[in-house]
């Protein structure tokens, strides 16, 4: 049984719109995680007394500031390949239809990096802060 060129493409574009939904949900949800992380950076929680608090905790904002710069970047380049996937359909060479495979690959790679990036960046933020936290005095 033969599959229709078609049929293969709808299949492709379908599964490319889902990683792409993915993607968008994955982001803003990192975006709600930066702002608890900013919160909790920014708050009066920490023992005053811990050696080098205050330098740790602007070490932690500089990369959070750095990370919603590359968040920034990501949804500009999501957008960008959500719209070029119109472009697919209209695809008539195997060479178009390698640079949107590619793309899309490239994306997902550098998207992977940064997810495992962040998670380090937060597991370093809530395992620093979980130790330096103030003890309720009763």
């Amino acid at each position: 049984m033969t599959t229709e060129p078609n049929t293969i493409l709808e299949k492709e574009l379908k599964n490319i719109h889902f990683d792409v939904l993915e993607w968008k949900s994955s982001l803003c949800f990192i975006k709600d995680e930066i702002l608890f992380i900013n919160q909790l950076l920014n708050s009066y929680v920490f023992e005053p007394t811990t050696p080098n608090l205050f330098e740790r905790l602007h070490e932690f904002r500089l990369e959070i500031e750095k990370i919603e710069l590359i968040l920034e970047e990501f949804n500009d380049q999501i957008k960008k390949h959500e719209n070029q996937l119109g472009g697919m359909m209209e695809c008539d060479t195997i060479s178009c239809d390698h640079f949107y495979n590619k793309n899309h690959e490239s994306l997902r790679d550098k998207l992977r990096d940064f997810y495992k990036n962040f998670r380090k960046l937060k597991s370093e933020v809530f395992s620093y802060a979980g130790g330096i936290l103030r003890k309720n005095k009763k």
